[in-house]
């Protein structure tokens, strides 16, 4: 995680960060909580006095070449030994380097040589051995990392921190990490579980032609979730990506649990002359329980070495998958048993009647 401070003055930056630091790290969860290192290193500011320098004909821009020429050095020449080249370099001695140094050194004007000191003025000070600027600003960073806990908790944090802080006009502030890539997917499996619901519906809709059964089938579907929430809980998993992968295959897996009764109850009546009443429900109820129970048994079974040692390698994304679903399917099962009946005993007949007008106009006995 990494928060970025943007502004103009350095020592306000500092100021801000090492506050926010502060704040931070009473947020439970974070670790290697720091501010972006900065050091104070002696400085030697040259401030050139542009109304002298236009006076002796030369620019600030030509001032400050020639003092890096002479400063920092310019290559002049190379010695060849051999296949190696080394380049020379002419700079002033160590012993000019100094304030007092760079003051005398005499700089080329059009109105002849001056030195340095009729054009600028020369400071000893202190300042940052790096300044880092992004989209053209400073800024300076606060980092940290996290203990695995729940992460959109911690961000959530940290935000109303962000939001709680004053900040100076001209300073902002900017969250970025590895948190954003988590959200993203998190956003887009969000969307992709609106659009599998979507499709589910209209498949069954299609197949019943009937949006109360579809419906009633659907009703599985939040069944499954409560089981899969209580075990990410029990677990103490967060609710991550992984997680939610879970949670698009729970709903194809309870939807098909619907289906199996539902069909079952429609076929009961339409093929086999079963009449309408609690005892269609509960004989289709009582027909469908051992393929159901075989069904969850068999994927509860296949997801219990997934559920097992978690921290091994290889199980970081497998094991709240794992937990999701078999939460999902105990919940799923044990509800389904009695809420399916029930809402087709009391939703469903309408619908039931209007395929029998169907198969008798059509003159065609078909299973559901």
């Amino acid at each position: 995680m990494a928060l970025k401070i943007t502004g103009d003055d350095l020592d306000t930056l500092r100021t801000l960060a090492e506050g926010m630091q502060q704040r931070l790290a009473a947020i439970p969860g974070l670790t290697d909580l720091q501010v972006e290192r900065q050091l104070r290193v002696p400085q030697l500011q040259v401030a050139v006095d542009h109304e002298r320098a236009a006076l002796y004909g030369i620019s600030a821009a030509s001032v400050a070449e020639a003092l890096q020429s002479l400063s920092g050095g310019q290559v002049v020449s190379q010695v060849v030994d051999g296949a190696r080249r080394f380049d020379v370099v002419l700079r002033l001695g160590d012993a000019d380097r100094t304030g007092a140094g760079l003051a005398a050194v005499m700089i080329e004007t059009p109105a002849g040589r001056v030195p340095l000191s009729l054009l600028a003025e020369l400071h000893d000070t202190d300042g940052p051995n790096q300044i880092l600027r992004e989209n053209g600003r400073r800024r300076i960073v606060v980092l940290a990392n996290t203990d695995g806990s729940d992460m959109a908790g911690i961000i959530a944090r940290i935000r109303a921190e962000m939001e709680m802080a004053t900040l100076p006009p001209g300073y902002f502030f900017t969250l970025e990490g590895t948190f954003q890539a988590q959200e993203e997917a998190a956003r887009l499996i969000a969307g992709l579980s609106l659009v599998s619901l979507s499709l589910i519906f209209m498949v069954l809709y299609s197949r019943y032609k009937s949006a109360v059964l579809a419906l009633i089938i659907m009703g599985n579907v939040p069944l499954a979730l409560v089981g899969a929430i209580a075990a990410l809980w029990i677990a103490g998993q967060p609710l991550s990506v992984a997680s939610m992968i879970g949670f698009i295959t729970l709903a194809g897996i309870a939807t098909r649990n619907g289906i199996l009764k539902v069909s079952h109850y429609l076929n009961l009546a339409l093929l086999e002359g079963e009449r309408w009443g609690l005892a269609l429900v509960m004989r289709g109820s009582l027909e469908r329980l051992t393929p159901v129970l075989m069904t969850a048994l068999s994927a509860g079974f296949a997801l219990i070495p997934l559920m097992i040692g978690a921290s091994e390698p290889g199980k970081e994304i497998l094991h709240p998958v794992a937990v999701t679903i078999f939460g999902g399917l105990i919940t799923a099962t044990l509800l389904d048993t009695f809420l399916t009946p029930l809402l087709f005993h009391r939703f469903g007949r309408p619908a039931l009647e209007r395929l029998r007008v169907v198969q008798q106009e059509r003159k065609v006995a078909e299973a559901y």
